[in-house]
């Protein structure tokens, strides 16, 4: 981890959002528990800058968050006081790895400032982050398509096991309902604590689509396959979820309707990112995205919802160094 040059006044840092595309196993019979599928993308992100100041101070969006990560990053605020602008941010709860991304973002930030060598697990635990999932580690550190071994019996985050680049022309249809938000904090620990088991069986069957289906149709760029694989996957693991969110795979009923007319229109891998309300669909091409965009554009207005055309981001967060005026 580089040291912040002599010459910054700060740091400017864009984070990615992650999309979680599912769990491979919810049942831990072989010792380790949950694993997660994800994808960076380039928007929404989270962008800040900060700068060293005489007090810890956050303005912008989550900025309450912010103090609270800062006093998680540094000792008392006094000897080491920041002051953070947080000129956009990820929408929190929404599935999108708002707090991972914010978090490694300050605690990058600060590390840097203070010459420190930190890791991103060391990060993560600092920020108390990546309980369940790494996805949203591996997002900061290098974006792309990305898959962790689930957690084992230490408290550390999960090992990163398959990492590779999101096809370039493909795109994310991101359907965003800012009315509802997604189980989070002390509600999402007693909701997982809830579930009833997840069978060994559907546990198999999700790293069976995974290892032969999913990867290699991502890697041979087929997203009829890739789609197919993430659409049943969903299917799965929002059935079991269903029972904490209402009796439905969706947080958002809206969402849900809007990804399946875009199924319906030709988009493949239709699901909900973890608890919602984001849902997300893909497409091939931007020519494909556009069409679905402005087909279904008045329908998502109608239905308070909005709909993004993302990329996946092959390339982890960007940190610039700010000069001295």
């Amino acid at each position: 981890m580089k040291p912040v040059p002599a010459t910054s006044a700060g740091l400017r840092i864009t984070a990615p959002a992650r999309l979680h595309l599912g769990f491979l196993d919810l049942n831990g019979s072989l010792g380790r528990r949950y694993g997660s599928i994800g994808l960076a993308i380039d928007q929404p992100s989270t962008q800040l800058t900060i700068t060293k100041a005489a007090e810890n101070s956050a303005t912008g969006a989550e900025s309450r968050r912010a103090i609270k990560l800062l006093r998680k990053f540094t000792d008392d605020g006094k000897s080491n006081a920041y002051a953070i602008d947080i000129a956009e941010a990820i929408p929190a709860h929404a599935g999108l790895g708002s707090g991972t991304q914010l978090a490694l973002a300050i605690g990058v930030a600060i590390a840097r400032m203070q010459g420190r060598e930190l890791s991103m697990a060391d990060l993560a635990t600092l920020g108390e982050r990546g309980a369940r999932s790494g996805i949203g580690l591996e997002a900061f550190a290098s974006g792309g398509f990305i898959i962790d071994g689930g957690k084992g019996s230490t408290d550390r985050p999960p090992p990163l096991t398959l990492r590779a680049d999101f096809p370039e022309d493909w795109r994310v249809m991101l359907i965003l309902n800012p009315s509802f938000t997604g189980v989070s904090g002390e509600a999402e620990i007693t909701a997982f604590a809830g579930l009833p088991p997840f069978p060994e069986s559907k546990a198999a069957h999700i790293c069976h689509l995974v290892l032969m289906k999913l990867i290699p149709a991502l890697k041979e760029y087929d997203i009829e396959a890739f789609g197919s694989a993430v659409t049943e996957i969903q299917e799965i693991v929002g059935a079991h979820f269903a029972s904490k969110q209402g009796g439905n795979a969706w947080t958002s009923e809206a969402v849900g309707q809007l990804a399946s007319r875009m199924r319906d229109m030709g988009a493949t891998g239709i699901g909900q990112s973890s608890w919602g309300p984001t849902g997300f669909a893909f497409v091939d091409s931007q020519k494909a995205a556009e069409r679905l965009y402005h087909s279904l554009g008045e329908d998502a207005k109608r239905d308070g919802l909005e709909i993004l055309i993302a990329h996946g981001r092959n390339t982890g967060a960007s940190i610039e160094a700010l000069r001295k005026s």
